[in-house]
């Protein structure tokens, strides 16, 4: 090669590298602008829409994923899933860690529509991919964790009879050994280790909190079902700007230019409502055996509370997430604060679009309406409270935010059962850094800034 020929090539490379610097420096710009924007919306009390942050989300957990470790042709499969939407979400979750510590692909389990404790026989089982979506669940959780279905075994094998340990005896430290063993040998050759014994959310607990979460990141409901929480979501915020316009109609007669953003779209604040009989015999033993007196709240106690969040009295709707055997009570929708609007399903109208379907759906839609609240007020020791606010804390720690304590953040969340600053709630972020789910399980209390 000739010295001509030379530098014709240093030239081309030496253009090629200045692209590739122009179009990096340009995606970094991009990403730094579209941050920056995101932050801003977090002052105030405004409303960002969760679909919008979703697709942010979505892409960083694509691009934090690594294909790495879950083998395809070894599964895990654990028995029927059972009890409370959130009971079995923390089940679903602990049988995939498993899984991964196994590193087999866990085979797609059934959840139970129906909510039996002890008549097992009346259980309704149902596809975990009737509630969430199956590839959307591969796809962001690709190289973390990994879903199979049935149909994928090749039966090359027999199945290995896994059986989990139980009573004192059976200690964590046991529990673990007898996975790690498992991992390994003999057992290890078969294609399906199938766990039998009793439900996941029973097993010990060995993961820590953000893989939780990070499963939890993973979990998207089908259409049908969040079509289902769009419909309450958008009666909810139709209610609210109707108020809002009324109210600002009145107070601006006098100024023709003075539409406030607030009617653009009404903010609401969600507020999950544990005053039914059984909660509260269940809470009070609760409080007998822990010594601990912040457990149960009184009606006019969350009342109380939640009214001394909000200073403004512009008109919120306040959506009541609460048992079907209080909504007939119309003592939960009176005394609240001026400018605070009570609606539960019933009152909202909507109460229609949760009879249709079997309780387990009924409960993901109230879990999403709460989910997507500009505020959500709840009660730290309710599973059900403390896996929105889990949620919610893994959704701002991606957006940089990693305290709520001093600073006004969006989509902050409180504990109604504690009492914080100036005679309200006290403000609830997870903590993410507890190295297992215990601290936010029955019985268990965090609540951290």
């Amino acid at each position: 090669m000739d010295l001509s020929s030379k530098s014709k090539l240093s030239r081309l490379i030496g253009c090629q590298l200045t692209s590739l610097t122009y179009i990096c420096l340009a995606l970094v710009t991009m990403v730094l602008f579209l941050r920056a924007v995101v932050l801003h919306s977090f002052s105030g009390y405004g409303v960002i829409e969760w679909n919008n942050l979703d697709l942010i989300l979505s892409h960083s957990l694509l691009l934090n994923s690594h294909d790495e470790g879950i083998r395809r042709d070894k599964y895990l499969e654990v028995p029927q899933i059972v009890w409370g939407l959130n009971n079995q979400k923390i089940a679903f979750a602990r049988a995939c860690l498993t899984a991964r510590m196994l590193n087999r692909t866990l085979l797609m389990p059934s959840l139970s529509a129906s909510l039996f404790y002890k008549e097992i026989d009346r259980l309704q089982p149902i596809s975990l991919d009737k509630v969430f979506q199956f590839d959307k669940f591969n796809s962001l959780c690709k190289g973390f964790v990994q879903l199979g279905r049935y149909s994928d075994l090749k039966n090359q094998t027999g199945i290995y009879d896994l059986q989990k340990g139980s009573g004192r005896k059976w200690t964590v430290e046991r529990d673990m050994e007898h996975l790690k063993q498992s991992s390994r040998g003999h057992v290890d050759e078969h294609e399906v280790v199938r766990i039998v014994g009793k439900n996941p959310f029973l097993w010990h607990d060995h993961w820590p909190v953000e893989d939780y979460a990070r499963v939890f990141e993973c979990l998207v409901l089908v259409d049908e079902i969040s079509k289902e929480a769009d419909k309450v979501v958008s009666k909810i915020r139709q209610i609210g700007k109707k108020h809002r316009s009324k109210t600002e109609m009145i107070q601006s007669d006098f100024d023709a230019n003075s539409e406030s953003s607030s009617t653009a779209t009404a903010p609401y604040i969600a507020v999950h409502m544990r005053v039914e009989i059984d909660w509260m015999i269940h809470c009070k033993k609760l409080e007998q055996r822990s010594g601990i007196n912040q457990i149960c709240s009184s009606k006019q106690e969350i009342i109380q509370r939640v009214g001394n969040i909000v200073s403004s009295e512009s008109p919120t709707v306040v959506y009541l997430a609460v048992a079907d055997s209080l909504l007939n009570d119309s003592s939960i929708l009176s005394g609240w604060k001026k400018g605070l609007l009570p609606f539960e399903k019933k009152k909202l109208g909507v109460d229609g679009i949760y009879k249709k379907h079997p309780y387990l759906i009924q409960s993901a839609i109230d879990y999403e309406v709460c989910s997507r609240a500009d505020i959500f007020v709840g009660n730290s020791f309710s599973t059900f409270s403390s896996l929105i606010v889990l949620e919610r804390t893994q959704k701002m720690k991606r957006m940089g935010i990693t305290r709520s304590c001093d600073i006004d953040v969006r989509w902050p969340s409180y504990a109604y059962n504690i009492l914080g600053e100036s005679n309200g709630p006290q403000k609830w972020m997870t903590n993410m850094s507890d190295s297992t789910l215990q601290a936010i399980s029955y019985g268990s209390n965090a609540i951290t800034c």
